[in-house]
């Protein structure tokens, strides 16, 4: 190989591994938007920190950064949408990134004729540093669409404590970020996701929620019924009233049972009196026999008891207050008996 051809290949060879090195990475390779909407590409990016021609070893430095639109390779005199050495920008587009790592780009009240693949294109200080990704992002814009919302639940009735996720979405095209502006019954809510988190649900976030894109208030979606179920206070209600209905029975029980209680012992005590009473009444002479326990005897022998003995005692018996005097004056001594047998 002559030396000349050799330079060459070297020279080639390192504008390759220089390649291999560098990388651009799109978040997505599609999207769609609305008319007048936001589009934002998401862009990151890895240069090329040195190359090293006929063995010297050369840093490297990025000194500007370029989208272009239906370009392969956006060099040269290739019109940019946006270009970091230019002044003369479109004001619709607006550079995110950097020049070390980070090349998104945000297209604002995107417009039909921004339909098309945007690619991003990195240059260096030196030519072994420049490179662009070929694959790019296709944007398709659609008009006159109507926003739809879609819950997580699939359902209008959820529970009170559950979580729900609403996506203001539409069936025309599918979107990768969107400002959104949310409303309930009418009021505006914070936020301008795409996306609509609530929870835990109480009864408050019940209502009519609907969406659309910021720029264009003519994309309103239809109005999203949301109805929270009081289950858990539901719930609670009933075993209170099973406790309060628990609590007025004992209650009424337990004195049930003390009323009893009482009367049983006002009878008792009243039962005592009414036999003095026809004690009181009666003046004749109370006999009663009473035989002694068997007395034992040296040897286990029983004797009985052969001799009867009688013994007297006087009984009292007190008489109310107004026949007492009476009493006492024909008969205050009453004899009683006790025959003991032998």
């Amino acid at each position: 190989m002559a030396p000349g051809g050799e330079k060459v290949f070297w020279s080639f060879m390192f504008l390759l591994a220089g390649a291999a090195a560098q990388t651009i990475r799109y978040q997505f390779g599609s999207t769609c938007a609305v008319r007048g909407s936001t589009v934002i590409l998401p862009c990151y990016f890895t240069p090329l920190k040195s190359f090293s021609p006929e063995g010297r070893q050369i840093p490297l430095r990025i000194v500007r950064v370029r989208w272009c639109k239906n370009h392969p390779i956006c060099q040269g005199t290739t019109p940019s949408v946006y270009d970091s050495n230019s002044t003369a920008r479109e004001p619709r587009f607006h550079y995110l990134g950097n020049m070390e790592a980070k090349c998104t780009l945000q297209i604002r009240d995107i417009k039909m004729e921004d339909m098309g693949t945007f690619r991003f294109r990195m240059e260096a200080d030196n030519s072994a540093g420049h490179f662009t990704n070929p694959t790019g992002v296709t944007i398709s814009v659609a008009d006159l669409i109507k926003m739809e919302i879609k819950s997580s639940s699939n359902k209008s009735e959820v529970s009170r404590g559950q979580t729900v996720s609403l996506q203001c979405i539409t069936s025309t095209c599918t979107f990768t970020h969107l400002e959104v502006t949310w409303r309930k019954d009418g009021h505006a809510l914070p936020g301008n996701g795409s996306a609509l988190q609530l929870g835990p649900l109480t009864a408050k976030d019940s209502g009519n929620y609907s969406c659309a894109l910021t720029s264009n208030m003519e994309t309103q979606s239809e109005p999203f019924s949301l109805q929270v179920e009081e289950k858990e206070e539901k719930e609670f209600k009933l075993p209170l009233a099973a406790a309060v209905t628990f609590g007025v029975l004992l209650v009424v029980t337990t004195l049930i049972l003390l009323i009893f209680i009482f009367k049983r012992k006002r009878t008792a005590a009243g039962s005592p009196n009414i036999m003095r009473g026809e004690a009181e009444m009666k003046t004749d002479h109370i006999y009663s026999n009473v035989l002694p326990p068997l007395l034992e005897e040296t040897g286990s022998q029983k004797q009985e008891v052969e001799a009867e003995e009688i013994s007297y005692a006087s009984v009292q018996f007190k008489h109310s207050k107004h026949s007492r005097k009476a009493k006492e004056e024909s008969d205050p001594t009453i004899y009683s008996s006790v025959a003991s047998r032998g």
